[in-house]
């Protein structure tokens, strides 16, 4: 049998649609009115787009708004998107900026309050119950992910953890001592708490833990696969953006674990093709769009996540799920003309038996012709293998590579902990070409 809940739900998670609908529609014609009357950049777009806040009667009259797009946060960097005056601003949170100037994203007390809600409601539907104790390994700081993560299981009623990132080998000396049942950080650095495990000797499945809650960066279902049987834990997906509000903005349900339910009375999310921005319906693959509903510092219209998943239909709640995210549309590789996705890579490196989830993909040129390079670790326990199986499992990744996506790669094989291990968002490629 499925887990279930340990806490009521909300009774907005059980409405009909049509309640729903309802109450996006008044909520949604709240947010354009507040962006165009506060929000200098957004009101010059809706003008030139031939659009008012008095337009939108239907939901579907959404589509007919412009986008918000990353570089609209960093044109009007540091404070030029938020639609309420300094003073009423309580915290400040920025991307990374890894490319150009920092996304900065402003709340409220109001919205401080609400993230804390969604976030509750997001570990509730995990399978956290106010008997929990959550180990915060997410950064704090700029970053969204710990402080969104920490006031959320706060209000849940949990014992919380601030261990943060990095520290691996505290955070594994935490699990043993402070005996936490649920862990948030992202995938990637989960199989690195494992592999600090089995560097102490120490089975990770025998730990305390036995809820993970896992995202910021796109993982595979062949990663959730691993993080299951490694560590001993349910792992679901949590998903969220710093421009929308941070971790928070859907998750999985432990009783169905089918994709993270998306809080729609909170964000109203849309698909779209990622070269056209037509909207595409429920079910098809393209770029997520969210527009928030209840934010008053930032209200964000129709914003561009660049995150590539599908809508899917409500099952554990009312409202609609996401696929896992696929990829991102900045992401993606172009080797020889074939669109090549890390997270594709992934799964196949992951129905490999003998490989585990720490996986490197190089990209260079060789004369005309673009070339990729699969560097993959083996598990632990295949390290000793003799030559010939290691070669022979390269073969058989080259094979799936070529079958499934129909681009010849090289694959190189590396012993456990040879690869970086990332205390945060993992970096799958290094990209050598000559722009």
């Amino acid at each position: 049998m499925p887990a279930a809940c340990p806490q009521p739900i909300e009774p907005i998670e059980r409405a009909s649609r049509d309640e729903i609908a309802a109450l996006q529609t008044r909520r949604l014609k709240q947010t354009l009115a507040h962006a165009y009357a506060n929000v200098a950049t957004t009101r010059k777009k809706f003008d030139a787009a031939g659009v008012h806040p008095d337009d939108l009667k239907t939901l579907d009259d959404l589509a007919r708004f412009p986008f918000t797009t990353k570089q609209d946060l960093r044109d009007n960097y540091p404070y030029g998107m938020f639609a309420v005056p300094m003073r009423d601003i309580v915290r400040i949170h920025a991307s990374s900026g890894t490319t150009g100037k920092q996304t900065v994203v402003g709340y409220t007390k109001n919205d401080i309050d609400m993230w804390a809600g969604i976030m509750a409601r997001s570990l509730c539907a995990a399978g956290a119950g106010p008997d929990d104790i959550v180990q915060v390994a997410h950064a704090y700081g700029l970053f969204t992910g710990g402080f969104g993560v920490h006031y959320g299981a706060e209000r849940l009623g949990c014992t919380v953890i601030p261990m943060g990132g990095g520290q691996t080998a505290k955070q594994v000396q935490l699990i043993r001592d402070f005996k936490p049942t649920m862990i948030v950080a992202t995938p990637s650095y989960a199989l690195n708490i494992a592999d600090e495990f089995v560097r102490q000797g120490i089975d990770p499945a025998s730990s305390s833990l036995r809820i993970g809650c896992f995202g910021a960066e796109p993982w595979s279902e062949g990663m959730r696969s691993e993080i299951q049987t490694r560590l001993g834990i349910d792992a679901m997906d949590l998903y969220g953006l710093s421009e929308v509000i941070g971790p928070g903005v859907a998750c999985e349900c432990i009783e169905a674990k089918d994709g993270p339910v998306i809080w729609e009375d909170h964000f109203y999310p849309e698909i779209i093709d990622p070269q056209t921005g037509a909207l595409l319906p429920d079910g098809e693959t393209g770029e997520l769009v969210f527009t928030s509903l209840t934010k008053e510092a930032l209200p964000i219209i129709r914003y561009r996540t660049r995150d590539l998943a599908r809508l899917l239909p409500p099952t554990a709640r009312s409202f609609r799920r996401m696929s896992k995210v696929t990829g991102r549309s900045d992401d993606m590789l172009i080797i020889r003309g074939v669109n090549v996705f890390p997270g594709h890579i992934e799964e196949l490196i992951l129905k490999q038996p003998q490989l585990s989830g720490h996986y490197l993909l190089e990209v260079f040129r060789e004369g005309p012709l673009d070339q990729m390079e699969v560097l993959a670790e083996v598990k632990p326990e295949f390290a000793h293998a003799s030559s010939e199986v290691k070669a022979g499992t390269a073969r058989d990744l080259q094979h799936e590579i070529k079958g499934w996506l129909g681009v010849t790669t090289r694959v190189r094989l590396l012993d456990p902990g040879h690869l970086p291990r990332p205390e945060g968002k993992a970096k799958r490629v290094i990209d050598k070409r000559k722009p």
